[in-house]
């Protein structure tokens, strides 16, 4: 896992649409990277939908929102269709960006969360995410850091 008040390692990765993102691009912004197992599983679902349910808050606070995987950009449209989803998705298959970051596991990319404020500096680092919650636990965060 990555270090507080260090510099995120960049990345260039293909979205659900096969567009390229880096984090370079968004380094004058609040970023969420997430890294979750496997798109349209149980907790990952549910991890993404509490995310799209807020996402109108994320957005509204300035917070850029990257879930990242090692599924195909194929698999990330159809998982951000079916559910809906308003954020990018990025598809790491040969997870550089995931071990990276510190979420390689042994089988699947490891559920772990990385708060970023602009100049790409890790500010809070989320290691054990509970799906159901996070996206909470993130806003709760966010007004913190706002109030400061």
């Amino acid at each position: 896992m990555l270090k507080i008040e260090t510099i995120a390692p960049n990345f260039e990765l293909k979205d659900q649409f096969g567009e390229s993102h880096t984090l370079k691009e968004h380094q004058d912004s609040y970023v969420l990277v997430y890294f979750y197992p496997k798109d349209d599983t149980p907790g990952c679902t549910k991890e993404a939908c509490v995310i799209r349910d807020m996402y109108q808050d994320f957005e509204s606070n300035g917070v850029k929102v990257f879930g990242i995987s090692a599924d195909s950009v194929e698999s990330h449209k159809k998982f951000a269709e079916k559910y809906d989803l308003p954020f990018t998705l990025l598809s790491d298959p040969k997870k550089e960006i995931i071990k990276a970051y510190g979420a390689n596991g042994h089988f699947f990319t490891k559920r772990i969360s990385y708060l970023l404020a602009p100049g790409n500096i890790i500010i809070k680092t989320y290691p054990k995410v509970d799906p159901a919650h996070h996206g909470a636990e993130i806003l709760k965060d966010i007004y913190a850091l706002k109030k400061e």
